[in-house]
């Protein structure tokens, strides 16, 4: 049984892969995907709608021999990462109240 990953969550992990250096859609896919079940069909618009919102750019780079599309997370683009991670630890918090807690104590 898995959890359904919302816009919102698939957005800021795309930016944080991209946040440790610049890479390409299929490495980006490839590091989620350790993650969470998801397709590259699923990722590229993610990646198109973050570049039209100008969380991130792209420049071309030559690798071997043909055009490789790197994504590099912009000032603006920073700015959404940190808030979303600011979202994530109280969201997360809350949850692991409900879920880890048993007796007012961890388990």
């Amino acid at each position: 049984m898995g959890f359904p990953i919302s816009a919102g969550l698939l957005d800021s992990m795309v930016l944080s892969v991209v946040d440790r250096e610049d890479t390409y859609g299929y490495e980006i896919t490839q590091f989620i995907r350790s993650a969470v079940d998801v397709s590259e069909s699923t990722l590229y618009p993610v990646l198109k709608r973050l570049q039209k919102n100008e969380l991130l750019e792209t420049y071309d780079k030559e690798y071997m021999g043909r055009n490789r599309r790197y994504y590099h997370v912009t000032p603006k683009g920073e700015k959404a990462l940190e808030e979303y991670r600011r979202e994530w630890k109280k969201h997360k918090n809350m949850v692991d109240r409900i879920l880890l807690e048993k007796g007012g104590e961890n388990t």
